[in-house]
């Protein structure tokens, strides 16, 4: 900086600037709090239906968003330039302060000029030579004094266009959520982001144990700030990133020391170090935009060129294991990884051609026991944190009927005669890939890639990460995740042994059912789909969907069903959900005040006969599931479904009213929270209670049962819940009589309970009358 571009400097448009900001931080507080209160919390509560449910809602919530973004973005503006302003003011202060006194003090004179300063002795010219001699070491003083000011305002001012250009760079559109309190912070993360990224392009085998531990707690302390990770990553670059991890990684290339002091370390590295990356892949930079290209282009390449070493996909893939990356690069980055799956395995039919193991080939993964070389294990864990582009990721074409080179060949109209079929990544990936073997320490199967895929199968079809319930905020299923559901269910149900074989996966579907519960009960009505008919509207009233439709067949549904009642957690999810929905369809139809418009009849024992019947065709079904698990020998194996079921209390944080929700608009999904419905129902928190209860108090008996008694005593305790939600949904209502309501209740569950045999052994529904 100038000497007279400080010491003159007019600070009167920055004070008017950060006045300005400082306004409009306070307009845009409370346009955010009025978008938040008003807008969304309103949004949420409202009753949507059709297109507004799809996009009107989450529109509101995602506007709502940009404003509080906006608010953050300008709090961190107006705070950088307020702190900005303020310190060059003071340097000001200290500049004019030090040319007066060495004017006074010393009879010195300061001449400013393009480029630099002069200090010299305030003297006539022909006399100043001389008396500069003299007065040397005052005029080296005072000029180090100033040039020391204006080093600092110079920092200053360069420190905040840093940050303020760093900020605006971090969203192309709309705002960024990036939050400072002060300039200093910014820059400070800054700071860091270089030295970190200057440690970690070191050679590997000059790593220290000091560096790998000053990189590792910078990282743990910055990977969550915004304008470190997107410095960070892109200082860094992405081929001595993957140069980075794999060096850590491979005993032979690294510091031997840190595979000696620092091992139980390498885990908290990777998470930590796949947080920033996935932190800095969200911003708009075009320096990380071009790291996300290069990334994507050098993944079929070997990490250490012509010397080999394991391929980008592979280490990359590894750092995918945690953060929340971007949906376009995640997209664009698992096309290009599935293009080199099929050229590395002939388009699948050779699956350990690729991603082998070798005896040199370093631990890429230090999360879990798995060795990381399959790169898809890695990725499928990234998608399963990002739900839009998981679903985009699966119901991408993996290979062509007519690819020439297609290896794929089905009986696919039932004539005997196998064909060449096109093939989704979830069909090749659920269907037809040969998961490479891996084992733990000690020798048992290792199946992290099929479970990482549940849990992105998980995201795909439910639109939120997996792992988490939905929230009022989860948009209603959308066309692509409902297909993707449609292509799962008929999976399965085609061949139950893509489940059953591994049982692991059964978590994550039966969530995923759970949440697709109106779509199952459509499909058990046996009503054809038929937009004229006044049957299928009625169907349509009686399982209302905010969203699109998962169309589903009544025979694979029961396929699937019978499937997941054979794994404890896969049971527990889809009967406590159905319970819960049972509860609020109840809740919903039995209440006059419902509109016209949405009324199915006013016939309400036959409402709670519909009802009923489907419940308990829903929990037989599951029921018979268990029963073929548990076996027909005596034993204590129902615990573990018992246990299941009480776990999912503990899963909606330990309280049944924070996973139900009052109002018509939760109808459509019965996991949706007490969040935004302000208060647990009163039919619902009475079945849950009784639910929860119950296997509580059955997970603790010391009596040992067979599968047939868990089956018959489980038709017992579904109709007792059924009774529960009606009886409490006709006092609450008084549309019909509690006695008269509980008894229809009682005689449809149970004959819907016998019809899951009747169907599963190919009867007729209603023949089974009776069952000891």
């Amino acid at each position: 900086m100038e000497l007279a571009t400080l010491r003159d400097a007019d600070f009167s448009l920055l004070d008017e600037a950060v006045t300005d900001w400082s306004t409009l931080v306070k307009s845009l507080e409370e346009l955010k709090k009025d978008a938040e209160d008003n807008l969304h919390k309103g949004a949420n509560k409202a009753d949507w239906a059709g297109v507004n449910a799809k996009v009107s809602k989450e529109f509101i919530g995602k506007t709502a968003g940009e404003f509080a973004d906006a608010h953050t973005q300008a709090k961190s503006i107006y705070q950088i330039l307020s702190d900005t302003v303020g310190e060059l003011k003071r340097y000001r202060r200290q500049l004019v302060d030090a040319i007066e006194g060495g004017r006074k003090k010393k009879n010195l004179t300061v001449i400013g000029h393009e480029g630099g300063f002069t200090v010299t002795t305030n003297a006539p010219p022909e006399a100043r030579g001389a008396m500069d001699q003299d007065n040397e070491g005052d005029i080296t003083a005072l000029r180090d004094e100033i040039q020391g000011i204006l080093d600092k305002a110079t920092e200053s001012d360069n420190s905040a266009r840093t940050v303020l250009q760093a900020l605006a760079d971090q969203s192309e559109l709309g705002f960024s959520d990036a939050s400072y309190a002060d300039r200093d912070s910014a820059a400070e993360a800054l700071k860091q982001a270089d030295q970190l990224a200057a440690l970690a392009k070191k050679d590997p085998d000059d790593l220290t144990v000091k560096d790998f531990d000053r990189i590792n707690a910078g990282l743990k302390k910055y990977a969550g700030d915004e304008l470190f990770a997107e410095r960070f990553a892109t200082t860094l670059g992405p081929k001595r990133t993957l140069e980075f991890w794999a060096g850590i990684s491979d005993p032979n290339r690294g510091n031997w020391e840190l595979g000696r002091d620092r091992l139980d370390q390498f885990d908290d590295l990777q998470r930590n170090l796949g947080m920033a990356l996935a932190n800095a892949t969200q911003s708009d930079s075009a320096a990380m935009a071009d790291w996300k290209r290069t990334m994507i282009d050098i993944g079929d390449k070997p990490v250490h060129g012509n010397q080999g070493g394991p391929m980008g996909f592979q280490v990359m893939s590894n750092l995918m294991r945690t953060g929340d990356y971007d949906d376009r690069f995640l997209k664009d980055y698992g096309t290009k990884l599935m293009a080199t799956e099929r050229k590395l395995t002939g388009n699948g039919e050779h699956p350990n051609f690729a991603w082998r193991q070798g005896p040199a080939t370093p631990w890429l993964n230090r999360i879990g026991e798995d060795s990381g070389t399959d790169p898809l294990t890695g990725y499928l864990k990234g998608l399963s944190n990002s739900p839009d582009a998981a679903t985009d990721f699966f119901n991408q074409r993996f290979i062509s009927k007519d690819d020439p080179d297609n290896p794929f060949e089905r009986d696919t109209d039932g004539n005997g005669r196998k064909g060449k079929v096109s093939l989704s990544n979830f069909q090749y990936l659920f269907e037809e890939r040969d998961w490479p073997k891996e084992s733990d320490s000690k020798g048992e199967d290792l199946h992290t890639g099929k479970n990482n895929l549940a849990l992105a199968l998980e995201a795909a079809t439910t639109g939120h990460p997996a792992g988490e319930l939905p929230s009022a905020d989860t948009p209603p299923h959308n066309a692509q995740q409902a297909k993707l559901m449609e292509s799962l269910v008929s999976s399965i149900a085609d061949d139950p042994e893509r489940l059953t074989d591994s049982g692991y996966m059964s978590d994550s579907i039966g969530q995923i059912t759970s949440e697709y519960l109106p779509d199952l009960n459509r499909a058990l009505s046996d009503v054809e789909r038929d937009p004229k008919s006044k049957d299928w509207h009625d169907i349509e009233k009686l399982h209302p969907i905010a969203g699109a439709e998962a169309k589903l067949a009544h025979t694979d549904v029961t396929k699937l069903l019978f499937t997941l009642g054979q794994n404890e957690e896969g049971y527990a999810a889809v009967e406590v959900g159905q319970k819960d929905y049972m509860g609020r369809l109840m809740d919903y139809h039995l209440n006059p005040a419902l509109p016209s418009d949405r009324q199915v009849s006013d016939n309400y024992q036959l409402l709670v006969e519909q009802i009923a019947g489907r419940s308990g065709e829903i929990s037989g079904t599951l029921g018979l599931g268990a029963q073929e698990a548990i076996g027909q020998e005596a034993s204590d194996k129902d615990k573990s479904y018992e246990h299941a079921v009480a776990q999912r209390k503990n899963m909606i944080s330990g309280t049944v009213g924070t996973v139900v929700g009052v109002g018509t608009s939760f109808i459509a999904t019965p996991w949706v929270g007490a969040v935004a419905g302000g208060s647990a129902g009163t039919v619902t928190s009475a079945v849950l209670e009784e639910v929860f209860k119950d296997a509580e108090g059955r997970a603790r008996e010391e009596a040992k049962i067979t599968g047939g008694r868990f089956w018959q005593e489980g038709m017992t305790r579904n109709i007792d819940i059924t009774q529960t939600a009606v009886r409490a949904a006709a006092d609450k209502y008084h549309t019909i009589d509690p006695g008269d309501a509980a008894m229809a209740a009682r005689e449809a569950n149970r004959q819907g309970y016998l019809n899951a045999r009747a169907i599963i052994d190919g009867q007729t529904p209603g023949s089974i009358t009776n069952y000891s």
